[in-house]
């Protein structure tokens, strides 16, 4: 039976889902406002860190253009700068790698229309939504702005947080170095925020994601309004101070004279309200829309979960629309059975981590420093966000782990790159 599927929204989730669909024979229509040749002049959307498991869908994609080793990271280095510093490395069993989505999202856009699919640019508005549930078998919706994505109401057992708990300043930076291999690193300052340093792919080669989670009322907060065109020079040295005294790690690794933004548009400030929505909206007649990406589950950037979530989703979607005789609200009910786990474990581990930590974190925090062992581990599950959330959602369960992991012999480690 021809299918016909629209894909509301171009962004990794909606892009994946389309190339899956396009891959295995079902017609797929993707709506966007933003073409190919946009990105290249707009604002920094974010700072994605795409795990092992996305670089693998992405080759059975055949959308990995950045299959390089030397751009890849190889292991999580963390600091925890309490009174007393801790400091240890976890090792994940593949690469992993950060491509600026200005590159990443026309690539497969490209990718997409070359291999005969069909994108259209324009924005929907609110009298759209019945001639479009009328022209397509099924919508997936995933992008939130706009009248689609206000069809999906909040989940408010899984949407615990009204405002954003961390207040976000993400730019993209020269004058860091890069260890060899290269690294993705983790700084906490205790009340005061995190800091995630993440090696990216941008127009000009590696730049340096500097992803800062500013706790509100902390020390870190005023860079998340603090102007870069208004004053770049007071801008940067407000960084460094801030740096020095938070995320001293990091700030050995800077040469001041050559840090600065990559490029002027290469920052990003604001904050992100962690949400997951109920999924289905059925029209009469019976057709459907379903949500993907998110509108689905808006996540804190801070355990780089919501990209890696949504291409998973879209990959477990895609396969179902495949497999289906009838894309009907039991599809999607099947649909959301199949994704759900690992979508919530995400957005239920982030916000663990948006807290303070637990005694029983903060025991697991001492252990991994101590055992090389459940610090790969631990890293290894950013792949697997269910996985992890089995180990840490309750103190008997991170315990458990702890003693699981004490009692295994230490691994024999191989010297090899990856």
């Amino acid at each position: 039976m021809a299918r016909h599927i629209g894909v509301i929204g171009a962004g990794i989730a909606g892009l994946h889902l389309a190339l899956y669909l396009q891959k295995h024979g079902v017609a797929a229509t993707i709506i966007t406002d933003r073409t190919p040749e946009d990105y290249r002049t707009i604002r920094l959307l974010n700072t994605v860190a795409h795990h092992h498991v996305t670089v693998a869908r992405e080759d059975h994609l055949g959308v990995n253009h950045w299959s390089d080793p030397r751009v890849h990271y190889y292991y999580h280095d963390h600091f925890f700068n309490f009174p007393e510093p801790i400091h240890f490395r976890g090792d994940f069993s593949k690469a992993s790698r950060a491509v600026d989505y200005r590159i990443y999202l026309p690539a497969l856009m490209q990718d997409f229309l070359q291999r005969g699919g069909k994108i259209e640019y324009r924005r929907i508005e609110e009298g759209d939504i019945a001639s479009l549930v009328g022209r397509f078998d099924l919508l997936v919706v995933s992008i939130g702005k706009g009248p689609l994505g206000q069809l999906f109401t909040y989940r408010p057992e899984h949407s615990p947080y009204s405002q954003p708990q961390r207040r976000l300043c993400v730019g993209l930076y020269t004058g860091v170095r890069q260890p060899d291999p290269m690294n993705v690193t983790l700084s906490v300052s205790p009340g005061h925020g995190e800091m995630i340093v993440i090696p990216t792919i941008s127009f000009d080669g590696i730049a340096s994601a500097l992803l800062m989670e500013n706790v509100p009322g902390g020390d870190m907060e005023e860079l998340a309004t603090l102007s870069y065109d208004d004053n770049p020079k007071h801008f940067r040295q407000v960084i460094l101070d801030k740096l020095e005294k938070h995320h001293p790690s990091t700030y050995d690794r800077i040469d001041t004279a050559r840090f600065d933004l990559a490029q002027p548009l290469d920052l990003l400030q604001g904050g992100v309200v962690p949400t997951v929505r109920n999924t289905v909206v059925e029209f009469d007649g019976g057709k459907c829309a379903i949500a993907l990406g998110d509108v689905h589950s808006i996540v804190d950037p801070m355990m780089g979960q919501g990209a890696n979530v949504a291409s998973y989703a879209a990959f477990v979607l895609g396969e179902e629309i495949v497999n289906a005789d009838v894309l009907d609200v039991r599809f999607c009910e099947k649909v959301d059975l199949k994704r759900q786990d690992r979508v919530l474990a995400a957005a239920r581990w982030t916000n663990l981590m948006l807290q303070p930590p637990s005694e029983a974190l903060g025991m697991l925090i001492g252990a991994m420093s101590q055992n090389r062992a459940l610090a790969d581990e631990f890293t290894e599950n950013f792949n697997y966000p269910d996985q992890q959330w089995d180990r840490v959602s309750s103190p008997q369960r991170i315990h458990a782990w702890i003693g699981r992991m004490s009692a295994a012999p230490e691994p024999v480690r191989a010297t090899a790159r990856g």
